[in-house]
């Protein structure tokens, strides 16, 4: 039994502390959507340790979640017991109700969540899949990337890479300049499916850039194309837009990246505005919370799909019956794959978390790397 307090009292480990560090790696190439351009991608990274064990998650987002990490949350995690990580969670979730729980707080939670999950895992010698109760043993990837800024050359090299690798869906991002280039969105999803050929899956991102009926004349505009996939065609805050072009449109429809707690996914996946739930474990409140919308999505009858972060939703993307697949983003794979060893391989269409046997998330921290990058 455990006090109030949730501490071990049994012998059981307790989190001896928790340590948290900014890295922010320059773009590749100018990125940009429908609404914002960025030239670089921050990490806030957060390592928990209980025992000989360190647990490791992150967010992507404002460096200052940091500060919400080390000033409200790090003592409602230390000295408490290691394997109670929902219980950690509600405390998390709690006291930031005057700070503002959706936007920095949430992300500060879901890092802290998602380390504390992996160093669970490497407590008990588990791939994080194994762990929670796979439910399959690879899951499906999508490449992501394709973003307003490239150009031709470029979008196509893109297009080919993942293509060489095997992966038979992509997505590209439209709605550019909040709408006002929808000549040229027109002619990046005809040459993405020129280079990809007929049969490989043809995904787009609009980045809720569009209104509702310029959503659907878009649609319209590219049905012989065979676009399956049409994310955030208006606000995601619109759930009657939303709903509206659902209704209008052959392709599923997908939003929920920008929920940043339960209610708000539920909300979405019970309104009839989505084909697909879409959930970051960045956002949403780490792992315990991406797990309970995924099961709020299968009640529904909703698929869900992981949004960026692939490294983080590969395993719990593997323990849910109801995933569709997971993001394979262009920024956030290639911060991954240089910040950490033991990443993924995604050739043939698909990856396989805790394939490896290594216990947690599967990956090791790139120590030189990361404080190459490190800005805080």
């Amino acid at each position: 039994m455990r006090r109030e307090t949730d501490r071990a009292v049994d012998g059981g480990p307790v989190v001896d502390h928790l340590s948290v560090s900014v890295h922010t790696v320059p773009t590749d190439l100018p990125g940009g959507d429908a609404t914002l351009t960025w030239d670089s991608t921050t990490m806030v990274l957060v390592e928990a340790a209980a025992a000989d064990r360190t647990g490791i998650g992150w967010t992507y987002g404002s460096p200052a979640t940091a500060r919400v990490v080390t000033d409200e949350l790090t003592r409602l995690v230390t000295g408490h017991d290691a394997f109670a990580v929902p219980a950690a969670n509600e405390r998390m979730s709690r006291a930031v109700r005057n700070t503002g729980r959706p936007g920095i707080a949430a992300g500060a939670i879901s890092a802290v969540d998602t380390a504390l999950w992996d160093l669970k895992a490497r407590l008990l010698d588990l791939p994080l899949a194994r762990l929670l109760g796979a439910a399959r043993e690879t899951v499906p990837v999508y490449g992501s990337g394709g973003l307003t800024t490239y150009d031709d050359g470029q979008l196509e090299r893109q297009l080919r890479g993942w293509t060489g690798q095997g992966i038979d869906r992509m997505k590209i991002k439209i709605g550019e300049s909040w709408g006002r280039e929808g000549e040229r969105d027109l002619h990046r999803t005809r040459l993405a499916r020129r280079i990809i050929g007929d049969s490989a899956g043809l995904y787009v991102d609009a980045n809720g850039g569009y209104t509702r009926k310029q959503a659907v004349r878009m649609a319209a505009a590219t049905a012989d194309l065979g676009v399956t996939w049409l994310e955030e065609p208006v606000s995601s805050d619109d759930l009657t837009g939303l709903r509206v072009v659902r209704d209008a449109v052959t392709a599923d429809v997908a939003a929920g990246e920008y929920g940043y707690d339960l209610p708000y996914l539920t909300r979405m996946a019970a309104s009839g505005a989505v084909d697909c739930l879409q959930a970051d474990v960045t956002r949403c409140g780490g792992v315990t919370v991406w797990l309970r919308a995924a099961a709020v999505a299968e009640g529904l009858g909703l698929q869900i799909s992981g949004h960026c972060a692939p490294h983080l939703h590969a395993h719990i993307a593997a323990a849910v019956p109801n995933t569709r697949h997971l993001e394979w983003f262009h920024d956030h794979v290639r911060l991954e794959n240089l910040l950490f060893r033991g990443t993924l391989d995604p050739r043939g269409g698909t990856v396989a978390p805790g394939a490896s046997g290594e216990p947690g998330h599967g990956l090791s921290l790139d120590r030189r790397a990361a404080e190459e990058y490190r800005t805080s």
